[in-house]
């Protein structure tokens, strides 16, 4: 019999924790809930009738992002060239947005996106609070579980900006119990089931730059979500101590429960980016995956500065994703209408400013030495990498 556990739903995201700040994890996790098993490091979702949806969604996802999405620049380009523009020209996003939204092509693109995104969503929600008790038991069973530990902040305060629904996920990354589950199985969708077993978040901890010193005790991971980067860093440097920090109360529970179950040390926290709360010179290295197209360009400012901080002399610096790639690539009118949709109609309310703006610069107003030879990612020549200097 499962203790009533409802009344946390309508609570905030990190009620019925204990603060765990600094707390040492010495229970053995013996709470795991696999309704349906796991297939290597991924558990099963709960029914067979939810992830043979969730499979279908991920197909059509992958129509929408291929062919769907060639056709619609296609025609975006066509649309251009009608206007006696080129695609890659610099014009202002209104005009983009007055020449593509009422074209059908490329209104199908965004529409097939952003509904099928929608309804996974809705089915993911459903399935979590349908067994809400059985879950919220599986998170307090290893909330004191390690190995690693877990730090929960409920009475901290939580910036505006980091309310919104990104992503249109329910609750955004504070507001729901559950937003660690629905974002592990929703991100699954979105990179087509091609990390189902945490391939891409191992692949990109294999590329984070070291130290010139080969010294690798601390690392940080910044906005660590549903820590599999985290993990995959624990796993590539077992000696480091590890944390994976996160504004969301549900994302690191899960996080930690997740690398609980599977046996890696990492520690995680709800702490802002912008206010770690770790001592000077701390960590080795720090990184950031995807964090700051999902932050305020002040928010941005305030993260390069407290990572500067941070971080000991000759350490490292290491943000991942599009506007951090050298060179970065060039936007054509077709993926910068699709950027204005989603900010819009998908809640990334900061992508526009964040797809524009000189990081490069950023980070070394903050003080950085900014290289632009680090490992990338994403396949392009180089990415940009912040020095502590010594």
């Amino acid at each position: 019999m499962f203790v009533n556990r409802r009344a946390l739903l309508t609570a905030s995201a990190a009620a019925g924790a204990a603060w765990l700040a600094g707390a040492k994890a010495h229970a053995k996790f013996t709470g795991d809930v696999q309704l349906r098993g796991a297939v290597g490091r991924l558990e099963r979702l709960p029914t067979r009738e939810l992830e043979s949806l969730e499979d279908f969604s991920t197909a059509v996802r992958a129509f929408v992002d291929g062919d769907l999405n060639r056709a619609a620049e296609r025609r975006a380009a066509e649309v251009f060239k009608a206007a006696r523009l080129s695609s890659t020209d610099e014009v202002p996003v209104g005009q983009i947005v007055h020449l593509l939204e009422t074209d059908p092509v490329v209104m199908s693109l965004t529409h097939t996106w952003i509904n099928g995104q929608l309804l996974m969503w809705q089915r993911l929600q459903h399935a979590f609070h349908a067994d809400a008790d059985r879950y919220l038991a599986e998170m307090e069973a290893a909330d004191m579980a390690g190995p690693g530990t877990l730090e929960l902040n409920p009475t901290m305060d939580i910036p505006a900006y980091t309310r919104w629904e990104i992503h249109n996920q329910p609750g955004g990354y504070v507001g729901d119990p559950f937003a660690g589950h629905m974002y592990h199985y929703g991100t699954n969708n979105l990179y087509l089931h091609r990390n189902d077993q945490d391939a891409q978040h191992i692949r990109t901890a294999g590329l984070v730059p070291t130290p010139a010193d080969g010294a690798v005790r601390r690392i940080l991971d910044l906005g660590c979500s549903c820590g599999q980067l985290t993990v995959a860093l624990k796993e590539r440097f077992p000696e480091a101590e590890v944390w994976g920090i996160d504004i969301g109360a549900p994302m690191v529970r899960y996080a930690h429960m997740r690398a609980v179950d599977l046996g890696v040390g990492a520690n995680f926290a709800q702490r802002l980016a912008e206010d770690n709360k770790f001592p000077d010179g701390h960590f080795d290295i720090v990184v950031a995956n995807i964090l700051f197209h999902e932050v305020t360009i002040d928010a941005a400012h305030a993260i390069l500065r407290e990572s500067m901080r941070a971080l000991r002399p000759g350490g490292l610096f290491y943000p991942i994703e599009r506007s951090f790639m050298v060179p970065r690539p060039r936007a054509t009118a077709g993926f910068r209408f699709r950027n204005w949709w989603n900010d819009r109609w998908n809640h990334e309310v900061h992508f526009l400013p964040y797809s524009t703006y000189d990081y490069a610069a950023a980070m070394a107003d903050a003080g950085f030495a900014v290289r632009t030879d680090a490992p990338s990612s994403a396949g392009s020549k180089g990415n940009l990498l912040g020095v502590r200097p010594a």
